[in-house]
């Protein structure tokens, strides 16, 4: 039987596929650990208030991308590099979504609507981050290897997220409210988008490693199309709402030490 489950443990029970897909999401954490660390670093004078827990939002990003390097050292594996057209970070920012590279490597302080594009960047892809590692936590927090990370990183995304909603209905009343609305749905559309292509270029990957039949790649492929489709529908909206949450002020210390990871 095919489910999200039996397909997870498949990629967790080989070494290979193991390894591509703690180096995919490695590659990912260490990326906006970096971003964030960046933009902490260049936040305009009016949102200072705000450093503090962007550099703790990178630091937690950082934190993930050890902790996924240290599952593969756990069983003796190496990173191997990431593919291309899995790298859903940098295809997000050549589809324009967030702060560019270029901008962030550029000693000029950020604009308030520069904060805006990145919390509106992060609020969507925090969301599904959120509920990515939801699952992973639902069906493995119990696993001897991988439970603990999970479960750790699943947490700290619910935060992330937390802090997202927050500061933007923070900067909603403050009058940016049509732009950040605008920013959320643009963001929201493109990154399904992406989210379906780096899902496919994924599947086909593990599919050569782990031997797939055609007939399962046709049925994985179908499925995360059929995603797409639901979202691009209605499923985007979830991504574009505004609430506050009931974890208030969730980046509002510092980063949460992993001293049996890292």
């Amino acid at each position: 039987m095919l489910s999200a489950r039996s397909l997870f443990q498949e990629i967790l029970d080989n070494d290979e596929s193991f390894r591509l897909f703690c180096s995919i999401a490695a590659g990912g954490e260490s990326q906006g650990g970096w971003e964030n660390a960046r933009i902490a670093a260049l936040v305009p004078r009016s949102e200072r208030d705000l450093a503090p827990k962007i550099t703790r939002h990178g630091a937690d990003e950082d934190k993930h991308g050890r902790i996924f390097h240290a599952l593969l050292r756990k069983r003796g594996l190496a990173p191997v590099p990431v593919p291309a057209d899995t790298d859903y970070t940098m295809i997000l920012e050549r589809h324009g979504i967030g702060l560019a590279h270029e901008r962030l490597r550029a000693d000029r302080p950020l604009t308030v609507p520069d904060i805006v594009s990145y919390l509106a960047h992060s609020r969507v892809t925090e969301q599904r981050a959120s509920e990515q590692m939801e699952l992973l936590r639902r069906y493995f927090a119990d696993h001897p290897d991988v439970g603990r990370a999970v479960s750790m990183i699943s947490g700290d995304e619910d935060n992330h997220l937390a802090y997202c909603h927050e500061e933007l209905l923070r900067l909603a009343a403050a009058g940016h409210g049509r732009t950040i609305q605008r920013t959320l749905r643009v963001c929201a559309l493109a990154e399904i988008r992406v989210h379906r292509d780096v899902s496919l270029a994924v599947m086909a990957h593990m599919g050569r490693i782990l031997g797939w039949p055609r007939a399962r790649s046709a049925l994985l492929a179908f499925g995360i199309r059929a995603v797409y489709a639901y979202e691009r529908a209605v499923g985007w909206r979830r991504m574009v709402s505004l609430r506050m949450p009931e974890r208030r002020d969730a980046l509002g210390g510092p980063a949460t030490p992993a001293p049996e990871f890292a």
